[in-house]
């Protein structure tokens, strides 16, 4: 974890800043290959490219867009969107995310072996 992003947590105010904060846990211990950082006003997950950053304002859901989720190899049913590049991947709540953990960190991973090649 980077101090800029738990800076940008200390003053995130959402009432999905638990569930944010969850999933940034999940995703970093998914792969040591993983960095953080705030890009376009949000904490944004990198490796050896862009890979997801929060969608910040959603209230009704904690949302990661995987910048270029539709070429990240597997099946990931959450990995939800039909455009060329983008996915979102949305968790409402602390016990869906626990539903959700495993395929959370499988992307994680999937996108890490992809950006090796």
């Amino acid at each position: 974890m980077t101090a800029e992003v738990d800076a940008w947590m200390a003053g995130y105010d959402n009432p999905m800043k638990p569930v944010v904060q969850a999933m940034r846990e999940v995703i970093l211990a998914a792969d040591d290959r993983i960095a953080e950082c705030i890009k376009w006003s949000a904490p944004t997950f990198t490796y050896k490219g862009n890979m997801a950053s929060f969608f910040p304002k959603s209230k009704a859901h904690a949302s990661l867009m995987f910048h270029k989720g539709a070429g990240i190899p597997g099946s990931f049913p959450n990995l939800e969107g039909d455009g060329k590049e983008a996915r979102s991947f949305k968790v409402t709540d602390l016990a869906d995310l626990d539903a959700k953990r495993a395929e959370l960190q499988a992307i994680t991973r999937a996108w890490c072996d992809l950006r090796d090649g």
